[in-house]
């Protein structure tokens, strides 16, 4: 089992803890607000379900039908991701409808705010380490999760407040307006989960730090080759796939052209290890010569 499928196994169990602690707070209090959190755990629960799916879907290895991999399971996991959030904040607001018909003050409001804070507490912790974590293993659908939680963390914050204030003014109606400004918030967190995810499932190229690696290498690498030019990038969960067009002289043969390739993958791989690269021999008269990257 690898460090990504073991995250996601950890944040199933962290998930559930939290639903079970925010659950309990809303039953000790009635609070539409705490429903409103507890909700949006359920939600964790499921995005930690998909991520343990498309971490291991990722990890095979490409096959007959997939000759690329399987990365952009991590990609699709994290758009669903997306997807469930504004889900829940539509949940949210209907349940935020219901409550305005009979307004009332939470009851136990000071477990039940405590009992939130906790799960906060403990999604804060657990967020900090998939952003990290996923980062390192440039993983999407484990970044995804920390985002999320992180954003989580905020909403259990602001509930706890705002049902302190609604007990604390006798305002009953502090508590489902603060559930429909949580619901928002996931409305909004959502939709930069959906959006930064969309990247990668529309080929975007890898990030520019990394374009210049890759043509520093090249330009290192490269010796006896003429130039690289058409060099396109992109990316799909951890992969990184770089491909460009390699001039050589016309009459050099095979074995040396090939010598050059050779040293050029040695030394991406080295930069980036999950790249897969394509390398197109050209003879000289391809030059661009305009605009290209001599070497």
């Amino acid at each position: 089992m690898g460090p990504a499928t073991r995250l996601a196994l950890a944040s199933l169990v962290v998930g559930l803890v939290v639903f079970a602690i925010k659950f309990a707070a809303w039953n000790v209090t009635g609070s539409v607000a705490l429903l409103s959190d507890a909700l949006e755990s359920i939600v964790n629960v499921g995005t930690a379900l998909m991520a343990i799916w498309a971490v291991r879907v990722a990890a095979r290895p490409p096959d007959a039908d997939h000759p690329f991999g399987h990365h952009k399971a991590e990609v699709l996991s994290a758009v669903a991701e997306g997807i469930l959030i504004v889900v829940a904040a539509l949940f949210i607001l209907t349940e935020v409808a219901s409550s305005l018909r009979d307004l009332t003050v939470p009851n136990a409001p000071w477990a039940g705010i405590g009992l939130n804070l906790l799960a906060g507490a403990l999604n804060g912790g657990w967020a900090s380490v998939l952003i990290r974590r996923g980062r390192q293993l440039r993983s999407p659908a484990l970044s995804a999760d920390g985002h999320h939680l992180a954003a989580d963390v905020v909403t259990s914050v602001g509930v706890a407040g705002g049902v302190a204030a609604a007990v604390l003014t006798g305002w009953a109606w502090l508590d489902p307006a603060l559930a429909a400004c949580v619901a928002f918030y996931i409305l909004w967190s959502g939709g930069k989960v959906i959006w930064a995810s969309a990247s990668g499932l529309l080929d975007e190229s890898v990030p520019e730090e990394e374009i210049v690696a890759i043509k520093r290498v090249i330009a290192a690498r490269g010796e006896g080759a003429v130039e690289a030019h058409d060099i396109r990038t992109r990316h799909a969960g951890q992969a990184r796939f770089v491909e460009f067009h390699l001039v050589v002289p016309g009459k050099m043969s095979v074995d040396l052209a090939h010598g050059i390739c050779d040293r050029i993958e040695a030394g991406l791989k080295s930069e980036l290890p999950d790249a897969r690269i394509t390398i197109h021999v050209e003879p000289e008269h391809k030059a661009h010569q305009v605009g290209a990257l001599a070497i």
